[in-house]
């Protein structure tokens, strides 16, 4: 059976077990939008029929650069969505997960300097196409390091875990306060 992690979902695992674990000092938004900005490279490559779907998008120096362009595309694109978000809530009578629509500096930039390395790490667990190191080394030394069945249910494991101890902190935790 052959495992793929594509386009974010399983990526977002971990980053709702930081949400749940740091709370206000991490930007959710901003590690979704930042795994998104990273499979922008492999989607193209999937729709053209490029034979690497990994390149430099997929290297730490250019996770740190994009992790940067996402930090400050984050709050212009975060605001509209956070507002429906919190509409969505209150329409469902579910005003205690309601999130201001605030998006600091210090968590934005922590949630999407984290999607963007964590993106690179979990794939180059995973991808032949990786040179996470480039331009230095073009060498993968984690690729197989674990089960491939071991990062997806690490993966899913950690979102359910994390998500269930975010609900119930943002459910018990009094209202005002709190960061997207």
């Amino acid at each position: 059976m052959s495992i793929r992690m594509p386009f974010t979902p399983l990526h977002l695992g971990p980053g709702i077990a930081l949400k749940a674990g740091l709370g206000d000092r991490f930007s959710l938004l901003a590690f979704v939008l930042a795994q998104v900005a990273m499979d922008l490279e492999p989607l193209i490559g999937l729709l053209s029929g490029a034979p690497i779907l990994h390149g430099i998008t997929h290297t730490y120096p250019a996770a740190l650069v994009i992790g940067l362009a996402v930090a400050v595309i984050t709050p212009p694109l975060g605001r509209p969505i956070l507002r429906r978000w919190n509409r969505e809530l209150t329409y469902y009578r579910l005003d205690r997960l309601v999130r201001p629509a605030i998006l600091a500096r210090g968590p934005v930039m922590l949630g999407a300097l984290s999607g963007t390395l964590s993106h690179v790490a979990l794939d180059s667990l995973m991808h032949a196409d990786m040179q996470p190191l480039s331009p230095w080394s073009s060498a993968n030394g984690w690729l197989g390091a674990i089960p491939m069945s071991a990062l997806f249910w690490g993966c899913v494991l950690s979102g359910v875990l994390g998500a269930a101890v975010w609900l119930l902190r943002s459910w018990f935790e009094r209202p005002g306060g709190r960061h997207a």
